[in-house]
C-alpha cells in the first residue's frame, strides 16, 4: 500500500503547499514546486550503481491508482536490466531527429512551389490555369514524395495514369513541365538527376498529330441551334463559344481575360504579351455581336475582375473558369447533334480561319486576325498590325456568324443596316 492519498494531494494543490519529493513507496514519488499548475510524478531507481530519475507525468493527467502502476511496470523493466529514463531520452532524442528531418525534407511540391514563384509568375499572368494542371497530375501523384527519392518508376505510372483518361495531349505537357521542374531541381542541388528526362513524348502521349477540323456553316447552325436547346449548357457558356467563334482566339486567352484589357468604349480588347502564346501582344477589334456578348457577360460576372469568372465549385483553384470546363460542356453540347463529327474547342479557332478565306480575306489578314507570325522575310521586316483590315476581316465574319446562329437566314450586315437607316432618315426629312 502506498503512503499518498487522493485525498491529502488534492488539499496539498488547493493549499499550494510546494514540496521537493514526497515518497509513495517503491520508487514513486510526488514533486511539486512552486509555479506548478499541477504536481508532477518522479521515478526514482538506481543503474549500474548510480541513481537514476525519471519524469512521468502530471497528476492531472495521471492519477494516482495509475501511477503506482505505471513505477510496479518499470521496476520490473529495471530489474530486467533496462534503463528506463535513458531509453526514454534516446526515444525523445530519436522523435526530435525525426521532426527536424521531416522539416528540412525537400518534397516535390515545395520545389513545385519555388518554381512558380520564381520561374511562372513573374512571366505568366495566366499561371493560375497552369497550376491547376500541374496539380491534379504532377502534385497528386509525387507531390509528398522527397524529390531525390522519385524514380522513372514514379514518372512512368504518373504518364499511364494520364492516358488512362485517354489524354495524349495532356500527357505530353505534364511529361514537359515534369522535366522543366526536375531541372529547376538539379539546377539547385536539390536532387542529383532529373527521373523524367529518360523519357520522351512516345513515352506519354505520342507525335501530336494536327487536326485539320473545323464546322462548316450547316455544322455551325447546328452547334447553335444545339447549345440554346441543352439544358445544362447555360447562357455563359453559349456567350463564351460564340466569343470564340468571333474572336478567333485561342481558349485560355479568353478563359483568362480579364475586363481591365478591354476598352469596351473603343470597342477593342488589348491582350497582353503575356498572356499570348506567340509572346506578342495585340489589339483586336471588337465587332458589334462581340460587344453584345461582352455587354452580357460583364452582367454575369458581377463586378469580377474577370469577363469568365470561375463558378463556385472552381473558386478554390481558380479565378476563372478552368481549362476543362468548355471541353464538358461541349460534350453535353455533342450529345443533342449526333450527326455532325467530333470536334473540340479548338477546332472552333480553325473554323473561322478556314471561314475568313472563304469570305476572301487575304491570308496575312487571315493569320494576323489569329495572332499568327507571319513566316520568312514578311514576318521579320512586316511590323504593321493591319487593325483597319482585320477589323473590316471579323466585321465581315461576324455578319456570317450572326446569320448562322439564326439558322442560316440571311442577316444584313452591320454596315448595309446602318447606311439603309440613314437612307430612311433622309426620306423622312424630305
Amino acid at each position: 500500500m502506498g503512503q499518498l492519498t487522493d485525498i491529502e494531494i488534492k488539499k496539498w494543490i488547493k493549499s499550494e503547499e510546494w514540496f521537493e519529493l514526497r515518497s509513495d513507496g517503491d520508487g514513486l514519488y510526488l514533486r511539486y514546486r512552486e509555479g506548478y499548475s499541477s504536481p508532477v510524478w518522479i521515478f526514482r531507481y538506481r543503474f549500474s550503481g548510480k541513481q537514476r530519475l525519471m519524469v512521468l507525468a502530471p497528476y492531472k493527467s495521471l492519477p494516482l491508482a495509475k501511477a503506482r502502476k505505471e513505477a510496479v511496470l518499470l521496476s520490473a523493466q529495471v530489474k530486467m536490466g533496462y534503463d528506463v529514463a535513458g531509453e526514454k531520452q534516446s526515444r525523445k532524442a530519436d522523435a526530435l531527429a525525426a521532426i527536424e528531418a521531416e522539416r528540412q525534407r525537400v518534397t516535390v511540391l515545395s520545389v513545385i512551389d519555388d518554381y512558380f514563384e520564381q520561374m511562372i509568375k513573374p512571366r505568366r499572368k495566366d499561371h493560375h490555369a497552369l497550376r491547376q494542371r500541374i496539380d491534379k497530375d504532377i502534385v497528386a501523384s509525387l507531390g509528398t514524395m522527397e524529390v531525390g527519392e522519385v524514380q522513372p518508376t514514379h514518372i512512368d505510372a504518373m504518364l499511364r495514369k494520364v492516358m488512362k483518361r485517354n489524354a495524349p495531349a495532356i500527357a505530353n505537357d505534364i511529361l514537359r513541365w515534369s522535366r522543366r521542374i526536375f531541372d529547376f531541381a538539379v539546377k539547385r542541388h536539390l536532387c542529383l538527376h532529373n527521373p523524367a528526362r529518360v523519357f520522351d513524348v512516345t513515352d506519354a502521349g505520342g507525335r501530336e498529330q494536327g487536326r485539320d477540323r473545323a464546322l462548316n456553316k450547316a455544322e455551325i447552325i447546328v452547334l447553335f441551334k444545339a447549345m440554346r436547346t441543352t439544358d445544362s449548357f447555360g447562357r455563359q457558356n453559349y456567350l463564351t463559344v460564340k466569343l470564340l467563334l468571333l474572336l478567333a482566339v485561342r481558349k485560355n486567352e479568353l478563359l483568362a481575360a480579364l475586363w481591365e484589357e478591354f476598352n469596351l468604349e473603343s470597342c477593342v480588347w488589348h491582350l497582353p504579351s503575356e498572356r499570348t502564346k506567340t509572346k506578342a501582344s495585340i489589339t483586336i477589334p471588337l465587332s458589334e455581336p462581340a460587344m453584345a456578348c461582352l455587354r452580357e457577360l460583364n452582367v454575369l460576372a458581377c463586378s469580377s475582375d474577370y469577363v469568365l469568372p470561375a463558378r463556385k465549385s472552381q473558386k478554390r483553384h481558380l479565378p476563372h473558369i478552368g481549362d476543362s470546363t468548355m471541353n464538358m460542356a461541349l460534350q453535353a453540347v455533342e450529345l443533342n447533334m449526333p450527326e455532325i463529327e467530333h470536334f473540340t474547342v479548338h477546332d472552333l479557332r480553325r473554323t473561322a480561319r478556314t471561314h475568313l478565306a472563304g469570305l476572301g480575306v487575304p491570308p496575312h489578314i487571315a493569320e494576323k486576325c489569329l495572332n499568327h507570325k507571319l513566316k520568312g522575310i514578311e514576318g521579320r521586316y512586316d511590323r504593321y498590325d493591319y487593325f483597319e483590315e482585320r477589323k473590316a476581316a471579323l466585321n465581315k465574319w461576324a455578319d456570317l456568324v450572326e446569320q448562322l446562329e439564326e439558322g442560316g437566314a440571311e442577316v444584313i450586315p452591320l454596315h448595309e443596316r446602318r447606311r439603309q437607316a440613314m437612307n430612311s432618315l433622309d426620306g423622312s426629312v424630305s
